[in-house]
């Protein structure tokens, strides 16, 4: 099976439809899958659900479905650095499902390992829990959290090999293996493309039967959030 395509707008033909559900791998701006995203945007494919830990920046990042209205609900556990994301949600434009930054990485990684639910004691007795099942063990009570199945993932990783193999730079791993493990169907944007065989089997991040399709693009913007300089 070749998982190789030529440009993330290839990757994508055929695969994105109106009113589907994506996981996007990334934390704030690092190891975000940025061409894919530019290649999600240019698809027109509106009422999209969007699972990631946060909505990018205005301008780039998943910031720019926002902009062309592609969005219809996010379920993040961060957005606090998107003008935009505020704008349409005060304005009851946007729906948003808030998740625990953790609780949102299990619900991914459950998803992916065929788990349907799980119990939490994160979010009792708050807002995260109504109309949520609850049930105590041990004498602790726990709310009932389901797992986030997507139709496809859209993830960043350093290198992959032709196999589909992934491993990422350092805190660029955040929540790409576990996006990618949730969809149907995962499209990995990779710096290094390497022959299967060359990386060694001990530092993969992810093994290849999580991954349907792989992009090179080895020019990566990779902006920075915040640059903090001494005077």
């Amino acid at each position: 099976m070749n998982k190789i395509y030529p440009n993330a707008k290839q990757a994508l033909d055929g695969l994105v439809e109106d009113g589907m559900t994506l996981a996007v791998g990334g934390f704030g701006l690092c190891g975000i899958p940025e061409a894919l995203i530019e290649a999600l945007r240019d698809t027109g494919r509106k009422d999209l659900t969007v699972i990631s830990n946060n909505a990018g920046v205005d301008g780039f990042g998943l910031g720019l479905l926002l902009e062309t209205r592609q969005v219809r609900k996010m379920i993040s556990s961060y957005v606090g650095e998107n003008k935009e994301f505020e704008r349409q949600y005060l304005a009851g434009e946007l729906e948003l499902e808030f998740t625990p930054q953790g609780t949102l990485a299990e619900k991914l990684r459950a998803a992916g390992s065929g788990i349907p639910a799980f119990y939490t004691r994160t979010g009792y007795g708050t807002l995260i829990a109504e109309g949520k099942e609850t049930r105590q063990f041990n004498g602790e009570w726990y709310v009932m959290e389901e797992s986030l199945p997507t139709d496809v993932s859209l993830i960043k990783a350093y290198k992959a090999d032709k196999a589909g193999n992934l491993v990422f730079n350092k805190t660029a791993r955040n929540f790409n293996p576990l996006a990618a493990m949730a969809g149907k169907v995962c499209v990995v944007e990779v710096d290094h493309l390497v022959e299967t065989g060359e990386l060694d089997a001990d530092q993969i991040h992810l093994p290849g039967i999580y991954v349907q399709r792989i992009i090179h693009n080895p020019n990566a913007e990779k902006r920075i959030e915040k640059r903090t300089v001494r005077s």
